[in-house]
């Protein structure tokens, strides 16, 4: 393929996956975005596979052959196998893989670099592909080359034992809570003025050392970092491991010479700092405040809880129900834990054919990843239309007559507007507790993924509706006529 299809692949490549962003900002016309992803991806990589830069003996293309068939069958098992309450951790192993992708093409590169300036003018000219790039690399050139490859090694060091923590921390694997060791933060500021010193020795002696030296400490770092957030701020992390994951290969695109490769990184990059201020902004948080883990630190004691808890049974929910005109539902993880979105979606449908409004509002920070209750509801053929967001549907819950909680603790806790001395105070949340009854289904008393005590749960507004989402549900809906 001459070097004039290979940019014309990269073009509509990139084009494809910009289509492929703008349209995962909307729940009709995601699924096509998906498809220009899924196009997009394919065009590149043939692109790249049968680009003139590429040169593969037969050894290499039997190689890249299997690479490409595991990875594909791997991926394959991994879509079919996992379960929507396990995506979140799944997203986050998958930035590793990026991580460590960027660190081994960034040592490659310092190799290949090395490879050639130890060769004669007449063994370069005979060099094709990314070797004969680097042979015709001015001095000033070849230290900006190091400079890429450093930032590559160092960013994708950090994204790969920070996501590999992340997916930790969500699947229960590694305690939730934030743990650092002494010294805190000043240890990941150490760590990154040796990697500073690191890099200034690199330029003066193009010694791989260095390079090993800032890859242990960008690991420590990606570490040290993440355990030290709080699994209540795992949302946020996810986005941010998936913004560096972007830089990454945006730096890995500028030592390589791959337009596509700073395109496609620059767009990960730039959408999941993006997402990261918006989440953050949705829990009244800095980002700096997320990063350093400060969530929980308060400036005096919680605001005491009065009254108690008072149950419900099936019955009692599907009298208020019945009698109810206007219906809103607020989904969390437990409904994605009990996988019961189906059932949500079906007493939705009967709910709607008796007449009555139903609609679903969303938390920005609801479940373990951005958009993961409008999968779940999209998963479960829920109508787009009656899915709002916080912003959207907030001020009807006074006009609401009933409101069922699926699951969710923080999302729908007054004390982020009634308590100073709240974690959460300042939060943004879904004010559930203005509606005239609320019904909380949940599977027992305790306290939600942030383990903080939520008010709304004794108020006398508030019945409990005890038990696993899905069960719950199932034993209501033949009881709604």
């Amino acid at each position: 393929m001459s070097i004039g299809l290979t940019q014309g692949a990269y073009i509509a490549a990139a084009v494809l996956f910009i289509l492929s962003l703008g349209g995962l900002s909307g729940q009709e016309s995601a699924k096509r975005a998906v498809w220009y992803g899924i196009v997009g991806m394919a065009i590149a990589v043939v692109g790249t596979i049968f680009g003139p830069e590429v040169s593969l003996g037969f050894f290499g293309w039997f190689f890249l052959i299997v690479m490409l068939a595991a990875g594909s069958a791997l991926g394959y098992m991994a879509a079919t196998r996992v379960q929507m309450t396990e995506m979140p951790q799944l997203v986050a192993a998958l930035h590793s893989f990026v991580g460590l992708a960027a660190v081994f093409i960034g040592l490659n590169a310092h190799i290949e670099a090395a490879r050639v300036a130890a060769m004669d003018d007449i063994a370069r000219s005979a060099l094709a592909g990314f070797a004969a790039v680097l042979a015709h690399k001015t001095t000033v050139e070849l230290n900006i080359l190091r400079v890429e490859v450093f930032l590559g090694i160092f960013i994708g060091a950090v994204t790969f034992t920070g996501s590999v923590v992340a997916f930790g921390k969500l699947a229960g694997k590694v305690d939730g809570k934030a743990k650092q060791l002494q010294g805190g933060h000043l240890l990941n500021a150490g760590a990154a003025i040796l990697s500073l010193l690191m890099l200034v020795l690199y330029l003066k002696t193009a010694s791989i050392f260095p390079l090993f030296l800032m890859t242990a400490l960008a690991l420590f770092i990606g570490y040290h970092l993440i355990m030290g957030i709080g699994g209540a701020d795992m949302p946020v992390v996810v986005s941010m491991l998936n913004s560096y994951s972007g830089w990454a290969a945006a730096a890995i695109g500028f030592t390589l010479g791959n337009d596509l490769l700073i395109v496609t990184g620059a767009l990960v990059g730039s959408s999941g700092a993006i997402l990261s201020y918006i989440m953050c902004k949705a829990m009244n948080r800095s980002f700096i405040s997320v990063i350093l883990g400060g969530f929980g630190n308060t400036t005096g004691p919680a605001m005491e809880i009065a009254g108690e808890q008072v149950a419900i049974d099936a019955e009692g929910v599907a009298a208020a129900l019945n009698d109810a005109d206007s219906v809103i539902i607020v989904p969390g993880y437990g409904m994605a834990v009990a996988q019961a979105q189906q059932s949500v979606s079906e007493l939705t449908r009967k709910l709607r054919a008796r007449g009555k409004e139903v609609r679903f509002a969303i938390h920005p920070v609801a479940g373990r990843l951005p958009g993961h209750m409008n999968v779940l509801l999209a998963e479960a053929k829920v109508p787009y239309d009656i899915v709002l967001e916080m912003d959207e549907i907030n001020e009807d819950f006074p006009s609401t007559d009933v409101v069922i909680v699926i699951g969710s603790n923080d999302i729908v806790n007054p004390a982020a507007q009634e308590d100073p001395n709240s974690p959460i105070a300042g939060m943004p949340v879904l004010e559930v507790w203005k509606a005239k009854q609320v019904f909380v289904s949940k599977r027992g008393q305790g306290t939600g993924y942030s383990g903080i005590e939520n008010p709304l749960f004794y108020k006398d507004n508030t019945r409990m509706f005890y038990g696993d989402a899905k069960k719950s549900l199932d034993a209501l809906i033949p009881m709604i006529d």
